[in-house]
């Protein structure tokens, strides 16, 4: 493999949990007052931190983005994750494989709060292969696209950004990763909540793949 490290966005590339976070966002907004289909609210918030959001939503609903709103929304929102979060198919053989083959160094990287990417990794059983190597846009001067999550991954794993593989599969995140100076990997499958082929491209993103298991082949290619 001619990359030293590889790094993971979380939701939507590990665990199928955008249509689980969208669902409640859709749910609540409904009722400030701003009716939107949830493939309009995957379009609007993919990829994106709700808190970034608020100017937005203020703009929409007419009343302001609350921090005790945004704890409630977290708290319907885990709940829900709890019940019902997958892998992404194929992520998990694919994370053991991609591992194994640089020695442990990947990393998690994720625009999401701590507990809930540990939580999400743990329900998965993903969580021992990023345990010590999670890191969260929350704990970052600025969230994605900035690119500040990554340069922080790469700054633990004491690895160079033009060594680094990025896995996205937002506009959002692949700009976050082309931004840390990695090479950007676009996994687009055909279900709903992932950016199109033709936006991750558009974005910087190297290479587009459908299926996790198409991935260790993409990367060492």
């Amino acid at each position: 493999m001619k990359f030293d490290a590889v790094l993971f966005d979380c939701d939507g590339v590990l665990v199928d949990s955008e249509g689980i976070t969208n669902g409640v966002l859709r749910d609540m907004l409904e009722e400030r007052g701003w009716k939107l289909t949830r493939q309009e609210c995957m379009r609007l918030f993919l990829g994106k931190a709700v808190k970034d959001e608020a100017a937005l939503i203020e703009a929409h609903t007419g009343q302001p983005l609350t921090e005790d709103w945004l704890v409630r929304f977290r708290e319907r929102r885990n709940e829900q994750l709890l019940a019902g979060v997958q892998p992404i198919r194929n992520a998990v053989a694919a994370v053991a494989a991609i591992s194994d083959t640089v020695q442990g160094r990947i990393a998690c990287c994720s625009g999401a709060d701590r507990w809930k990417v540990e939580m999400q990794l743990a329900r998965c059983g993903l969580l021992p292969y990023f345990a010590g190597r999670i890191f969260s846009g929350h704990e970052m001067p600025r969230s994605k696209p900035a690119p500040d999550v990554y340069l922080a991954a790469m700054a633990a794993l004491g690895a160079l950004p033009a060594r680094c593989a990025v896995v996205e599969d937002t506009v959002t995140g692949v700009t976050a990763g082309v931004r840390a100076g990695a090479t950007v990997f676009g996994y687009s499958p055909p279900e709903a909540g992932h950016d199109a082929p033709s936006e991750l491209r558009a974005a910087g993103a190297s290479v587009i793949f459908t299926d996790m298991n198409e991935l260790a082949v993409a990367l060492g290619g």
